[in-house]
């Protein structure tokens, strides 16, 4: 009786856990599309692909 009660509330104690960490990555994950979605892409960067910075004086 005392085993099963333990295991059950471990089960659920797992359980919104799980759900609680699902929630924080989908939550972080819509955050940083907004925030793309709001200042741009941060992904573009002048120095990939290997081309170099041109210097405007």
């Amino acid at each position: 009786m005392r085993t099963k009660l333990i295991l059950a509330i471990l089960a659920a104690i797992i359980s919104f856990g799980g759900t609680g960490v699902w929630f924080l990555i989908s939550e972080r994950q819509d955050a940083k599309e907004r925030h793309e979605k709001f200042f741009g892409s941060t992904k573009e960067y002048p120095t990939s692909g290997g081309e170099k910075m041109k210097i405007e004086w």
